[in-house]
């Protein structure tokens, strides 16, 4: 009786042996072995095998659980960091025309598996964002708003190189419904307004916009302040523009002053119009900043869920000063000759220029204020702006971690602006942001931790763009 069950014993243990080494092989299938996932919501989670097929995410599982077949197509992860790909959330497809045929290389080579593009003619982004779904692994996710829609006279009429024909300038509700309905025509996946609107043409726009499923982002017009253009139901804002005028013990009298600067605007250009107010309000409302005030819009966008795409690197652009970085200035080898040639010069020569004590205090204000909308808890999307301010499109969204880690905001609530916040804001939360089995295969394999330092996000050894891998 005991030798029998000494017996039946070994027998359940060889048969738990050969179940537990049992080698496993996924068709078609590339697993990638022995490494260390980060998923923005779960965490750090060691020695994982991740099995990718179908351009999916289709099993994780901890080493010691699966044996591989020598068969499969193994990449080796050990002491390295799989995160999913990043998104940036404001970028320019139309910007600089000599830039947007290679600007969906440029994103992929810097591990930017989606974009959203915050304006720019309609044909032009939609013929990026089609060959984006003609060609799913060979360029980033596209979501596209068409052109700024602005009131009159618009900013970017295409006037001048710095002012090209991103916008349309709209003087009725009727061309607003029209422009909208042809843009919903178009395929646009959201809707941007801009500084010119009046109050009534903007409230116009929220109202279209929501009767078609859209939202709207956008500047905070400057005939408003930014509680009514929340209330009104602006969705998001780009650069936290605007929101230190509001910040103001002064804003009612600042608000007054740009309505009255604002009228008859038809006969100045909407650029020129638009520097001119920032430039004569933003020293005044720095110098009369209320933090009293400053918390109480903060709640209202709380309540409001109005997201937040601060662009930090751009805004702080003389302060962190990333056109002095040599590895800066060693990516524009990879722009046309004429853009990059005139990039180096002009980084070279605004090396040469410091910084007003105005221009310091204003980038700290923003640092602080970042900080602030975190701690208040509004969701916060990582942009960047590229490719203006010669940000080099890709290398562009690291720099934007960067400065929004400096803020004090912690590196995985940092990671999150870049992953899971976005596919909340298309609502495609179930299938990108995450490492997680059933989700797209976008990610971004990493040769050191970036929970230890945010730079590490440059460290890229491997990008995964729906399952295809480029070293």
């Amino acid at each position: 009786m005991f030798l029998n069950s000494i017996y039946t014993f070994l027998f359940l243990l060889l048969i738990l042996f050969s179940c537990s080494s049992k080698e496993e092989f996924f068709e078609n299938a590339i697993c990638i072995e022995n490494i260390n996932t980060i998923d923005p919501l779960e965490g750090l989670k060691e020695k994982q095998t991740v099995v990718l097929k179908d351009g999916k995410i289709f099993k994780i599982e901890h080493k010691k659980n699966i044996v591989l077949s020598k068969k499969n197509t193994i990449i080796d992860g050990t002491n390295k960091y799989l995160i999913p790909g990043l998104w940036d959330t404001h970028v320019h497809y139309d910007y600089i025309k000599e830039l947007t045929p290679i600007m969906s290389s440029l994103f992929l080579k810097y591990g930017v598996t989606s974009v959203r593009d915050t304006g720019g003619k309609i044909n032009i982004v939609k013929k990026c964002k089609d060959h984006s779904i003609a060609n799913p692994t060979l360029a980033p996710r596209i979501f596209m708003a068409g052109p700024l829609l602005d009131g009159i006279s618009n900013v970017y009429d295409g006037s001048d190189a710095r002012h090209p024909e991103l916008s349309v300038a709209l003087n009725s509700k009727e061309q607003i419904t029209n422009q909208i309905q042809y843009l919903e025509k178009m395929g646009v996946d959201f809707l941007k307004a801009y500084e010119m609107l009046t109050p009534e043409q903007f409230k116009h726009i929220i109202k279209i916009a929501n009767q078609k499923g859209l939202k709207v982002t956008g500047h905070v017009p400057l005939s408003m302040d930014v509680i009514s253009a929340s209330n009104a139901g602006l969705h998001s804002m780009e650069h936290i523009r605007n929101l230190d005028l509001s910040c103001a013990s002064n804003s009612q009298e600042l608000l007054r002053e740009r309505r009255a600067l604002l009228k008859n605007t038809i006969h100045s250009h909407g650029g020129e119009l638009r520097l001119n107010i920032h430039n004569a309000q933003q020293k005044k409302a720095i110098a009369n900043y209320d933090d009293t005030k400053a918390d109480s819009i903060l709640t209202i966008l709380k309540e409001n869920d109005t997201w937040q795409i601060p662009t930090l690197a751009l805004n702080t652009f003389f302060s962190r000063r990333y056109f002095e970085k040599k590895e800066w200035q060693s990516s524009y080898s990879a722009l046309p000759d004429s853009i990059a040639n005139y990039w180096q010069n002009r980084s070279k020569a605004l090396t040469q220029i410091k910084a007003s004590d105005f221009r310091k205090e204003y980038d700290e204000w923003h640092i602080k204020m970042v900080k602030k909308i975190y701690d208040k808890g509004i969701p916060i999307m990582a942009g960047t702006d590229t490719p203006i301010a010669y940000l080099t499109p890709g290398l562009s969204l690291h720099e934007e971690l960067a400065a929004l880690a400096e803020t004090g905001i912690p590196i995985l609530e940092v990671l999150k602006t870049a992953t899971t916040n976005p596919a909340k804001y298309f609502n495609l939360e179930k299938e990108l942001g995450q490492i997680k089995e059933t989700m797209w295969a976008d990610l971004l394999i990493l040769n050191a931790n970036p929970l230890k330092n945010i730079e590490n996000t440059k460290k890229i050894n491997t990008v995964i763009k729906q399952g295809k891998i480029y070293k």
